[in-house]
């Protein structure tokens, strides 16, 4: 078992030498690979079979067939060959996603030589290739390609390898070349889908809330109301009162509700008796909930701290922070 276990590490070293990763790609004789396909095949046995037929009976217009659709053949896998040969390409490093949607790589293929068509991209994951995507690149010109792949597990992702193959023009040979990008592409969790209302705030000393709820409450207007008791007279709306007074209805009282909190502490701790992924799932939730509101938060995630912030980029060092977690 020792012996097939180290030839097999040996041919993988090798084959990943020949595949270095990098976010640009040439297509050179050396990384471009063809074989025939079904078709092909099938192509390759009926010569054969016109062949012997010729043979056996000496037929010189059989002959001339034979060699005429040989030389069909063959041009046909030179031509397939060259129409992937010498194509440069670039990746542009896919955004971010949540886990269980599509992230989009977008691919740039550049053409120095003529028109290129039937170019086909698709990934190899662990299930298999995906469906390709397809362009046609105009001589001397430029094209972009975009690949959708689903994004399943949460963290910092690789991104899987690339085929690049082509079966222009008569689809009896597939030629084909292999792209490992340097590129990873952040996972995160997936949100929660109903918002749980924000964690209670307790990071202020007791005097200091009491002083904020004080000065700062009642200060926003939300609308009016009628008089309850208990109300103070500074929030009776009096002009309104008095002709609602005249025409024996009650006072008229300014509704208001306190403002947000200056500061909002998301902590992991706010998130117990669910499993990781449920807590993981509540807090990308009320990170992306505080950066709709204009909300300032930080987040406190086992150990590690980010202070109140509000922004893009604070968001993603959030999520990313979240997606990254491990126990």
């Amino acid at each position: 078992m020792a012996a097939p276990q180290a030839l097999r590490s040996r041919w993988q070293a090798w084959w990943m030498a020949r595949q270095p990763q990098a976010d640009t790609h040439a297509t050179t004789q050396r990384n471009v690979y063809i074989l025939p396909t079904p078709a092909g095949l099938a192509f390759c046995a009926t010569l054969g079979v016109l062949l012997l037929a010729s043979i056996n009976e000496q037929l010189s217009l059989g002959y001339a067939l034979t060699f005429a659709l040989t030389g069909a053949g063959l041009a046909s896998m030179t031509t397939t060959h060259t129409n992937l040969r010498g194509l440069q390409m670039d990746l542009r490093a896919p955004d971010g996603v949540h886990a269980g949607d599509d992230y989009v790589l977008e691919l740039r293929l550049h053409n120095p030589g003529k028109d290129r068509f039937g170019i086909a991209v698709s990934a190899q994951l662990d299930s298999g290739l995906t469906e390709p995507a397809w362009v046609d690149v105009p001589a001397l010109g430029h094209a972009v390609l975009r690949l959708r792949l689903p994004a399943s597990a949460r963290g910092l992702r690789e991104l899987p390898r690339l085929v690049i193959s082509t079966r222009f023009p008569m689809g009896f040979f597939r030629a084909w070349s292999y792209w490992r990008p340097a590129s990873k592409v952040w996972v995160y969790p997936r949100a929660e889908e109903v918002l749980a209302p924000f964690p209670t705030q307790s990071e202020a000393g007791a005097g200091e809330a009491a002083s904020v709820h004080q000065s700062q409450a009642g200060t926003d207007f939300s609308g009016v109301r009628s008089y309850r008791r208990g109300d103070s007279m500074k929030q009776i709306l009096w002009r309104k009162s008095a002709l609602a007074l005249d025409q024996g209805l009650p006072l008229w009282v300014r509704e208001t509700e306190a403002p947000l909190a200056r500061d909002l502490w998301l902590d992991w701790r706010d998130t117990q008796g669910r499993d990781v992924e449920a807590r993981l799932s509540r807090l990308t939730a009320w990170v992306l909930a505080a950066e709709r509101a204009g909300q300032p938060y930080g987040l406190r995630l086992a150990g590690r701290e980010l202070p109140p912030s509000l922004g893009a980029a604070h968001r993603q060092a959030c999520l990313e922070l979240l997606a990254g977690f491990s126990q």
